[in-house]
């Protein structure tokens, strides 16, 4: 399996575990899971596009593994984590294209 599919396929599954957190009725758990899910998925499209020389993007992904990080979390309040969770799910999804985009540009 190459690069691109698979971090297609990691940040597809971490944008539909923030898509989901955004309905409520979730236990705790889900939302330990949703970090590790999202912070593994973030971590690795860091790496990659550091190797790929794309350093914004590594940065951005590693800002956004940090802010999911399940080792040391980040407490927020539900109405900010909410907005977040779109956000990024968001920036999930568009990065998939955009990354491909940016390593054709170089």
């Amino acid at each position: 399996m190459n690069y691109n599919k698979k971090k297609t396929i990691a940040l597809g599954i971490a944008a539909v575990f923030l898509f989901l957190a955004l309905f409520d009725g979730w236990q705790y758990g889900f939302f330990t899971i949703l970090r590790f899910v999202v912070f593994a998925a973030t971590a690795y499209t860091a790496w990659m596009a550091y190797q790929d020389k794309q350093e914004g993007w590594a940065w951005m992904m590693g800002a956004v593994a940090v802010l999911f990080n399940p080792f040391i979390p980040v407490y927020l309040e539900r109405e900010t984590w909410v907005v977040i969770d779109a956000l990024v799910g968001v920036f999930n999804l568009t990065s998939i294209w955009l990354l491909e985009l940016g390593k054709n540009i170089k």
